[in-house]
């Protein structure tokens, strides 16, 4: 398995751009609450419902940990950012499959 697999679906497709868009401006909304309002409440969890599914599983991990249950700033950041790429990969893979474009691994057969 090369980069060029792991980017092409998750960077070089519609579907993917798409999702990645949405997240990064989700992700910007954030920021700029978090950044300029007294107090920002739970501007977060739109992010990390953009990432759900997967995230989800991080986060039960995390209540499952020793401790308060509560990552870091950065650890939740890194996270966040690991499972929309994840996801953005998943994506662009069923995208990419529903379209035919998979390459399967059997070498076929020559015709006369």
């Amino acid at each position: 398995m090369t980069a060029r697999t792991l980017v092409r679906p998750t960077f070089a497709n519609p579907a993917s751009l798409i999702y990645l868009g949405l997240v990064g401006a989700a992700v910007a909304v954030a920021t700029a609450v978090t950044l300029f309002a007294p107090d920002p409440g739970f501007v977060w969890v739109l992010p990390a419902l953009c990432a759900f599914p997967l995230f989800l599983l991080v986060a039960l991990a995390h209540g499952m940990a020793p401790g308060d249950g509560l990552p870091a700033t950065w650890l939740f950041v890194t996270e966040l950012v690991l499972c929309v790429l994840v996801q953005s990969l998943v994506l662009g893979t069923i995208v990419e499959a529903s379209r035919g474009r998979l390459r399967r691994g059997t070498p076929r057969t020559p015709t006369s």
